[in-house]
């Protein structure tokens, strides 16, 4: 096999910048600006990830300066207000924090992050203890896959079992990521599966079909595309 990112761990940020839940107000902002990050975890003495404060937790201090909320507001963002008069990452805090196991594979953890609108999850192991961290665009690192190597293993763990042809009889070309496979094959009504076989592959953008069955009657040009399957 190629040495495909599948899991988390393959594509995650291992030096991570953290906060404890002492941290002052002002000290998480110092540190959000060193880093050029957007959001920290805080951390319990033994390194557990015990909540995520972001720089939305902070805005309410700033947004509440010139003026107290009246009684509806107060109602409506209890938590706006709480934060508006805290100064420390465990008052500021969101709790518990949405994390991800490095073992999670990549689609698990974009789900998560889709989900629940957020652009980077802590890595914690099974004691939730902080391993790294991973962002959107660590997920779409898979997507920079060179041709030839998505080429190979689609002819190799796919082609290769499902249509076992002679090589010239059905041929596996790449450009920009797209996968197309044509020729010929014996079974036709295997196209589906290997469709969805050739989209799991990390770093494929899409998959095309233009192949001929034993008869030789045309099944293509037979084009899938994303997650909604053929089209």
């Amino acid at each position: 096999m190629l040495n495909t990112p599948h899991i988390v761990s393959d594509v995650m940020t291992t030096t991570v910048a953290a906060v404890d839940r002492a941290a002052r107000f002002k000290e998480i902002i110092e540190t959000m600006e060193r880093w050029q990050v957007s959001a920290l975890p805080v951390l319990a003495a033994e390194g557990r990830v015990v909540g995520v404060v972001s720089e939305a937790d902070l805005l309410p201090k700033e947004e509440f300066r010139e003026s107290d909320p009246d009684r509806l507001e107060q109602l409506r963002r209890v938590d706006d207000v709480r934060r508006a008069e805290a100064v420390t990452a465990g008052e500021l805090m969101t709790s518990p924090a949405l994390t991800v196991r490095a073992d999670a594979t990549l689609s698990q953890a974009a789900r998560v992050m889709a989900r629940e609108s957020v652009k980077r999850l802590p890595v914690v192991d099974a004691h939730g203890v902080l391993g790294g961290i991973v962002s959107r665009a660590d997920l779409l690192k898979v997507f920079l896959r060179s041709d030839d190597d998505l080429a190979e293993e689609v002819r190799r763990d796919i082609v290769g079992a499902l249509f076992p042809t002679p090589a010239k009889d059905l041929q596996v070309t790449v450009a920009d990521g797209v996968v197309t496979l044509r020729g010929r094959v014996r079974d036709t009504s295997l196209i589906p599966v290997a469709a969805r076989l050739v989209r799991a592959v990390e770093g494929v953008v899409d998959v095309e079909f233009d192949v001929t069955g034993p008869d030789a009657a045309r099944t293509g040009p037979t084009a899938t595309g994303g997650p909604g399957g053929e089209r």
